[in-house]
């Protein structure tokens, strides 16, 4: 259990942090949603919960941190 909640940790922090791509929400949704799912498919094969699943919960999870996020609130180097 704890091998899984420190890949979900991990998870979290790298969508919310690479969620903010993107000018409009949609768009922030949108990259979040498949970094999200890149992300989860591959923690999801090394920790032996399934590909596909941890895609669609990366994915579910990047797209809500990308939507939700204003550009204003992200300095990527600007």
């Amino acid at each position: 259990m704890p091998r899984r909640l420190a890949a979900t940790a991990a998870l979290f922090l790298t969508l919310t942090a690479l969620a903010g791509c993107g000018d409009t929400p949609g768009q922030r949704a949108l990259s979040g949603g498949a970094i999200g799912a890149g992300t989860g498919a591959i923690i999801g094969a090394a920790t032996g919960g399934g590909a596909a699943s941890g895609a669609l919960i990366g994915g579910g999870i990047g797209a809500i941190g990308g939507a939700v996020t204003n550009k204003n609130q992200i300095n990527l180097g600007n």
